[in-house]
């Protein structure tokens, strides 16, 4: 069961390193995917991609993140760089390293509260691909209203 995690909904096409590490306590498949040509630092793209996996409940506390050298094989990225996303994920409460064990998920965000909006949202997408509107029109769209809403966040 891979999970794709991305930043910002858009996948990227071209330059994109993904990484696939199992989950020790879902079992499931982490895929982190490093945009180089996006202009976001790296770890930052790690980070927002390990806070929207929790957002989903794709990662629960207690799963096992994927170790730094198992990181940095597969996206071939300095070790420094991921340590610096994990610490940043401690330093947030979101995560905790076990000396000798590994990086452990404590806390999720939101995803319990989420089900009545993630329901509507299905429900939304599932007309407009109905109406005819494809994937990048439905993203073009939804960025538009949230920027509105997010202007200050606006990259």
């Amino acid at each position: 069961m891979p999970l794709d995690i991305r930043i910002h909904a858009r996948p990227p096409f071209h330059y994109s390193i993904s990484e696939r590490v199992e989950c020790v306590s879902t079992g499931g498949t982490v895929e982190f995917r490093i945009d180089r040509r996006s202009g976001v630092a790296t770890y930052w793209q790690i980070v927002q991609q390990a806070k929207q996996a929790l957002r989903l409940g794709l990662l629960r506390p207690g799963d096992k993140l994927p170790t730094a050298r198992e990181v940095v094989e597969a996206a071939a990225i300095n070790p420094n760089t991921v340590l610096k996303a994990y610490r940043e994920l401690e330093r947030e409460g979101l995560v905790e390293a076990r000396r000798g064990l590994g990086t452990f998920v404590r806390a999720s965000l939101g995803a319990a509260g989420d089900s009545r909006y993630r329901a509507d949202l299905e429900h939304w997408v599932a007309r407009a691909h109905e109406d005819g509107l494809g994937r990048e029109d439905i993203t073009a769209l939804f960025d538009s209203v949230l920027d509105g809403h997010f202007p200050q966040e606006t990259p």
